[in-house]
């Protein structure tokens, strides 16, 4: 490749092809501009596609073998996965878990009235319409379709149905934050007008 070192005016000042000369040594000014010409026959963007880089793979039983590597460390170190007692306390905090939300579900009937006290929310009240577990998230959950366009969906989450209802009018809740009673639609005095 050949350096060309051009002033603020565009003008070539010189070539910079002394290979031992530092840049200082070149009449270098406020607004300078040095041109590479590159001779190498590289195209335009021949290394933007990483797609034509042809990539290290090693297989998982060698990688296995390897003391170096950071699933060695983990291992030694009994660390994340590789932590068993850890393991088997987090299943069986989950499962604990799973069986309180069974328990409190099975306190919530299809069809009955309730108010939702999520966290950082108001209170909300609408209508029980599923109660079970779903395809989007684990766990149980409660389906409520709320009196007020208050809600994320209309009973579907990624193209599976639990219920129906209007658009904005369903979500899905936990059923810690579900209370199930005798929670009547809240008349707000707008049909008086």
């Amino acid at each position: 490749m050949e350096l060309e070192l051009y002033g603020p005016d565009d003008k070539l000042y010189s070539k910079l092809d002394q290979e031992d000369a530092l840049l200082g040594s070149y009449p270098v000014d406020d607004g300078c501009r040095v041109h590479v010409i590159d001779h190498s026959g590289a195209r335009l963007g021949e290394y933007e596609d990483v797609s034509k880089v042809e990539k290290y793979q090693i297989s998982q039983e060698a990688y296995d073998q390897r003391q170096d590597s950071v699933r060695s460390f983990l291992k030694r170190s009994k660390l994340g996965r590789y932590n068993e007692e850890e393991r088997a306390q987090q299943e069986a905090e989950a499962t604990q878990r799973l069986n309180e939300e069974k328990t409190q579900a099975r306190a919530i009937p299809v069809g009955s009235r309730c108010e939702v006290r999520a966290p950082g929310q108001p209170p909300r009240r609408g209508t029980v319409m599923y109660v079970g577990l779903t395809d989007f998230k684990p766990g149980y959950w409660i389906g409520v379709r709320y009196d007020e366009p208050l809600g994320k969906n209309d009973g579907s989450v990624n193209g599976k149905r639990y219920f129906e209802c209007q658009a904005k009018y369903g979500a899905f809740v936990k059923p810690s934050v579900v209370t199930v009673g005798d929670f009547p639609e809240e008349d707000y005095g707008l049909d008086e007008m």
